[in-house]
């Protein structure tokens, strides 16, 4: 342990393992857990900073992916859609936020919430959801997966889990080959390949 977290407590290591991608401190965490999935989840759903953010939110806040990478991995029950206490933030919205500034690192880490269960349809305390905090321009992929994910959820009662991720998936699949389409049509017999899947008429 380094002088920096000697004296910290689990919850204050797991979140500043979270702010600084620091995968060691994380896993020295675990190791003190036990690495027992149930004390490991408990710790990592009820540490919070003074703001009410988790470690997820921090990972989210600062692009912290190999540190939120391992959290995922965790076989515990994990809370995916904690609520800050600042804007009442669940992870997506902090994550559609660093977007902003990172679009591609943004968009990848909100693929991977969506994927293990984050509700794209969660709002915070403006009534936000993620979606609702996109501005400017360049986030088309990130518009598109979370459209994708939102229309997954709203079926989700008719669809499997499988089903689910998979339909989100498909959806950031569609917003990559819908921006390798905005490049042009300098390839040739490429036409097939890029474009846009179409509704089906009832």
């Amino acid at each position: 342990m380094s002088k920096e977290t000697e004296g910290a407590s689990v919850g204050e290591q797991l979140l500043d393992a979270s702010r600084r991608n620091n995968v060691d401190l994380l896993e020295t965490v675990f190791h003190e857990l036990g690495e027992d999935p149930a004390k490991i989840a408990d710790a990592l759903n009820h540490s919070k900073d003074p703001f009410g953010n988790t470690a997820l939110h921090l990972c989210c806040k600062y692009g912290s992916w190999d540190v939120l990478d391992k959290i995922l991995d965790q076989e515990g029950e994990i809370e995916v859609d904690p609520h800050n206490e600042v804007d009442g933030d669940t992870p997506l919205h902090v994550a559609v936020r660093y977007a902003r500034d990172e679009p591609e690192h943004g968009t990848f880490i909100a693929q991977n919430l969506i994927e293990v269960g984050a509700d794209p349809r969660a709002r915070n305390n403006n009534n936000d959801k993620p979606i609702d905090l996109i501005h400017g321009d360049g986030l088309d992929d990130l518009i598109d997966l979370l459209q994708g994910a939102e229309l997954a959820a709203d079926n989700a009662g008719e669809m499997t889990k499988e089903e689910w991720e998979n339909a989100a998936e498909e959806a950031h699949d569609e917003a990559e080959a819908a921006a390798e389409g905005d490049e042009g049509d300098d390839d040739d017999d490429d036409d097939d390949d890029i474009d846009l899947p179409v509704e089906e008429s009832k």
